[in-house]
């Protein structure tokens, strides 16, 4: 149990030392917004890179994989649009944003560090298949079933997805671990000077993530729809890990990448699913809930997972 602790803990002591500098105003406003961009602009993209292009091969087909946890999502995905309708009598336009935040973890901010605190660096080719297609699947996924639910004729189709490619192209993480992935093909190796530039970044990648996602934490409240609210944690921290874990035995994965799988699927709603609530304006309270509220109980459900997975 030491040992979990020993990896659970200061995870979640950095996401609670941000939530207090955001809370009581330690970091301003464009303090803050500096620091998540640092993060996910260059801290991580270097982490990403350097890990990625001098891990060893993964082992094992990215199609098992992403089988394994794309897989979990979608019967997850089905899971609460039929729990919208069904018990929720929610209006058929509010299912996708429940589905998203019952589903769309925080993968980067929170799901990276903790996998690479389990796993170290035989977590880096796993990461690397599940977000090389996690955002432009989920994100993309998401907003065209949405269009067709509310039969919006505002929305091309065809610029759709082109707007999410594009996205995707240009996302600093995406390019980190495509050039991580092609470094390590090519198999030029690092310059020990640029190995050590990189790696100096990169130990600022962790605690820079953890700490802006506890400052972006306190712009959340836990309010109103309570039934959905409970319905999304529930389905989201116990329905999803558990399902990708069973997909991910089935399919004989290895234990860095069926560990990436679960401790992936197990992250609470990120914030992502909160920003589709918001644009889409349904269910919007609950996407906020479940960020806060989702948070916070992942620190029990977290802890029990890391317990029990094999390493």
């Amino acid at each position: 149990m030491s040992a979990v602790l020993t990896i659970v803990v200061p995870v979640f002591a950095l996401i609670g030392l941000g939530y207090a500098a955001g809370r009581w105003a330690l970091l301003s406003p464009p303090a803050q917004k500096g620091l998540a961009e640092f993060a996910t602009t260059i801290a991580v993209p270097a982490l990403l890179f350097r890990t990625v292009s001098s891990s060893a091969p993964l082992g094992v087909s990215p199609l098992r994989v992403w089988i394994a946890y794309f897989g979990a999502f979608a019967l997850v995905w089905l899971l609460a649009m039929i729990a919208s309708a069904r018990i929720l009598k929610r209006p058929v336009i509010d299912r996708t944003s429940i589905a998203m935040s019952s589903t769309y973890g925080n993968t980067v901010m929170l799901g990276i560090p903790l996998c690479l605190s389990v796993y170290g660096d035989a977590a880096a080719a796993p990461i690397a298949i599940i977000l090389s297609i996690h955002t432009a699947l989920l994100w993309g996924g998401a907003t065209l079933q949405h269009q067709w639910l509310v039969r919006s004729s505002a929305t091309d189709p065809a610029q759709l997805i082109y707007r999410t490619l594009r996205d995707l192209i240009r996302n600093p993480l995406i390019i980190a671990i495509m050039l991580g992935v092609a470094w390590r093909v090519i198999g030029l190796g690092l310059d020990p000077i640029v190995d050590r530039t990189l790696g100096l970044i990169a130990q600022a990648g962790v605690p820079t993530a953890l700490i802006s996602l506890g400052t972006s934490l306190a712009g959340f409240a836990i309010r109103g729809q309570g039934p959905t609210l409970t319905t999304v944690i529930i389905l989201k921290l116990l329905a999803l890990p558990a399902v990708a874990w069973a997909l991910a035995i089935a399919l004989g994965l290895p234990p860095a990448a069926l560990g990436v799988v679960v401790l992936f699927a197990a992250m609470p709603a990120g914030i992502n699913a909160y920003l589709f609530a918001s644009i889409v304006d349904r269910a919007v309270n609950s996407a906020s809930g479940a960020v806060a509220l989702g948070t916070l109980l992942s620190i029990g459900t977290v802890s029990a997972l890391v317990a029990m997975l094999p390493r």
